[in-house]
């Protein structure tokens, strides 16, 4: 062991837990094996290729050496934050107080560094995006959680309401990460109506304490129903505007640009004039990563400004979102002719897949070669990278897992 390791730091493990998956079926694949891989996090086309959009890599190679070279403003070119907020909210003229950062996990950490005290809790929802309790552990902090609506099931407004209540009393403050529309990892929105419940209950809480609301962006582009997708946007800009929650948002070129290894994003509160928050994310970036790339914020200026290029890109989202949503149809089907429930998947790259013991029922499935990834509620499947025709091989060995149990 390193001496000089502090003991705290001493007892990770090597790799992350989903990528020392992947990289087990790939190990296992390169040996000729026949493999199942739900795991992956990118979207893979129906050759198993990585997806590259091509009104975006048209754009990147456009670039200038000016708009590559040099150091970018520590807290993100100004125009990059307001074209890239407007994205979600064209009638917005400013991004508020916000920052460029690595990805939307910048944006996510940067959010817990400044709104809660060290030993404090975020609260998420349940299940929720693993790496959140790493981020959360990194800046001094645990995570509480809230459950996410079971299919066809309203949002539980009373468990809601009390775990912040309690975050309240207890800290003071409450820092809510909401990954919706298009939630990870249950390919599922709150409904209309549960964005209405959730807005009055956090106005109700309000009174003991300020609430800030952290909207994680960072599937929306790849949805079965775009128009429930702006009228999410809407109802979240509306909660903003009110002023009595502040309200932001994530928002990363990972997904929706095919640009995961540009490592670009923002956190933005658009409706927030306070000075002294953007002093404070501003700072949080310069003792962290200092600023971040400047070729990737120059491409969103360019798109901003290219017409054809936002049809183009459009054109691919919904294509890709049909795929998805294609995907998510043969999985259904597959599912619901092995005897199990079906997913109703509405956007984003993953389902959840409800199975007890999620620890055993995947290890069971590694040994036919399925892999995906367990979570305490069940199976995180990546439609992002299981094509249709394996939906029926991942239902058979489902079934076969469970019914062995």
């Amino acid at each position: 062991m390193t001496d000089q390791l502090i003991p705290t730091r001493r007892a990770f493990p090597a790799d992350d837990p989903i990528f020392a998956l992947n990289a087990e079926a790939q190990a296992r694949k390169a040996t000729g094996e026949s493999i199942l891989n739900a795991t992956v996090g990118a979207l893979l086309d129906e050759a198993g290729q990585l997806v590259v959009l091509d009104s975006i890599m048209d754009l990147w190679r456009e670039l200038t050496a000016l708009e590559v070279a040099p150091y970018a403003p520590i807290a993100g070119d100004p125009a990059f934050l307001n074209a890239l907020v407007q994205r979600h909210w064209p009638s917005l003229q400013s991004a508020g107080a916000a920052c460029a950062t690595p990805g939307g996990s910048g944006a996510i950490s940067l959010a817990m560094r400044n709104f809660l005290e060290a030993g404090q809790k975020v609260l998420t929802t349940a299940p929720f995006w693993g790496p959140y309790a790493t981020m959360a552990a990194e800046n001094g902090l645990s995570l509480a959680t809230v459950p996410w609506p079971e299919v066809g099931q309203p949002l539980d407004v009373v468990a809601w309401t009390r775990a912040i209540q309690d975050l309240l009393k207890a800290q003071g403050r409450v820092l809510l990460i909401l990954n919706d529309p298009c939630h990870n990892p249950t390919g599922r929105s709150l409904s209309a109506a549960d964005r209405r419940a959730l807005g009055d209950l956090l106005h109700g809480a309000s009174a003991l304490g300020p609430i800030t609301l952290l909207l994680d962006f960072a599937y929306l582009d790849y949805t079965r129903d775009p128009a429930a997708v702006a009228a999410a946007l809407a109802d979240y800009a509306s909660l903003g505007a009110e002023g009595r929650i502040l309200v932001g948002a994530s928002m990363s070129l990972s997904k929706s640009m095919t640009l995961y290894g540009a490592r670009c994003g923002a956190v933005a509160f658009p409706w927030s004039r306070d000075p002294a928050l953007q002093a404070a994310l501003t700072q949080s970036c310069r003792g962290t990563w200092s600023n971040c790339a400047k070729a990737p914020q120059a491409l969103l200026l360019r798109l901003a400004k290219e017409g054809k290029a936002q049809e183009r890109l459009a054109d691919e989202h919904r294509h890709w979102s049909e795929v998805l949503s294609a995907r998510a149809a043969a999985l259904d089907t597959a599912l619901v002719a092995a005897a199990m429930p079906p997913v109703h998947w509405m956007g984003g790259f993953f389902v959840c897949v409800p199975a007890p013991d999620p620890e055993a029922v995947c290890a069971r499935l590694k040994a036919q070669g399925v892999f995906t990834v367990p979570l305490p509620e069940g199976l995180r499947v990546g439609l992002c990278g299981l094509r249709s025709s394996e939906a029926p091989r991942f239902a058979q060995a489902l079934r076969q897992v469970l019914s062995v149990r």
